[in-house]
């Protein structure tokens, strides 16, 4: 047990005798006495225990983490982990990474027409997390379909300037169903691979494809996209393609994993965590941070001493 008193000992001492000083008529009067002094001297000793205490502290590792994130309309199929869409699975595993890899740097990237820098890279987790969670796809009537391609040059010129730096390991999270609809083919990303030393390319979607709603651009009503290929027109469906996942996976040389529960991409992470120079902070299954530490115990003691105070000011306002 170790102690970290509120006020010091010494002027605690001195309260305690004061308080005793001023003896009360009857022994049971002043045993109370007594034990509502122990019981004040208890709590300003404020004793702690040992174990695990959250960490609110400051914590930078040299490690860079981008966030490259497909948001096309097809991110919205309703086929994740059954009838969710694509993106709320984007959206609660990129808030597991952040939470797992605590202390990095992220920074986040999205495409659809045109790409954005929606984060630079920053240690300011609960930043990065709200970016991902406001993200939502260009309505049917502005989007130009999908090209993969459209991501390769700006993805370079980040992670070039970031790498010459040399202040910091790169690693990249490329977020994509694969899906292709403007007629182009994948190009290659090799050229991507020398300034990256891990990461993951994290696929969404099924084979069997999901179907994608939108807010109207006329109202807020959410409307079905529409497959307008054919008539009478049908569902439009979004597919997987796993085939541009697997080529880009070998293009830039991390991993490819099929998002279809969080924990896949577990084995990413703990590979991760050894290119970093610097130790990790777990967090648990709540982002919580926890160290070893100190745990209070003083609290204890507050609720038998107010018991105390509550039976003499009884006693008092019985005997007048």
């Amino acid at each position: 047990m170790v102690t970290n008193p509120i006020i010091p000992i010494w002027i605690m001492a001195i309260i305690c005798v004061g308080i005793l000083l001023f003896k009360r008529k009857g022994v049971w009067a002043f045993i109370r006495q007594i034990v509502i002094v122990i019981l004040l001297f208890a709590i300003n000793l404020r004793p702690m225990l040992p174990g695990e205490v959250e960490d609110k502290g400051d914590y930078d590792l040299d490690l860079y983490a981008l966030f490259v994130v497909d948001d096309t309309i097809s991110m919205v199929a309703q086929d994740y982990q059954g009838n969710k869409e694509r993106l709320e699975g984007v959206r609660e595993d990129v808030a597991y990474i952040v939470d797992k890899l605590y202390g990095a740097k992220f920074g986040v990237i999205s495409f659809h027409n045109s790409v954005n820098q929606l984060s630079p890279f920053t240690n300011n987790t609960e930043h990065v997390k709200n970016v991902v969670n406001s993200m939502y796809p260009l309505g049917d009537i502005y989007a130009h379909g999908t090209s993969l391609n459209i991501v390769h040059e700006p993805l370079i010129e980040t992670l070039k300037y970031y790498y010459n730096k040399g202040d910091g390991h790169i690693v990249v999270f490329f977020i994509s169903d694969g899906e292709i609809t403007d007629d182009s083919t994948l190009e290659s990303f090799k050229d991507v691979a020398q300034y990256i030393e891990g990461g993951a390319v994290m696929g969404y979607g099924t084979n069997q494809g999901g179907k994608m709603y939108v807010k109207s651009y006329y109202s807020d009503e959410i409307t079905e996209i529409e497959d307008t290929s054919v008539w009478p027109y049908e569902p439009a469906l979004s597919k997987i393609d796993e085939k541009n996942l697997n080529q880009l996976s070998r293009d830039l040389g991390i991993d490819y994993v099929k998002m279809d529960k969080t924990e896949n991409i577990d084995s990413v992470l703990d590979d991760v965590k050894k290119i970093s120079t610097l130790s990790f902070k777990e967090t648990g299954a709540d982002g919580k941070r926890m160290v070893e530490g100190a745990v209070d115990i003083y609290y204890y003691f507050v609720i038998p001493l107010l018991i105390m105070l509550v039976l003499e000011a009884f006693l008092y306002v019985r005997k007048k």
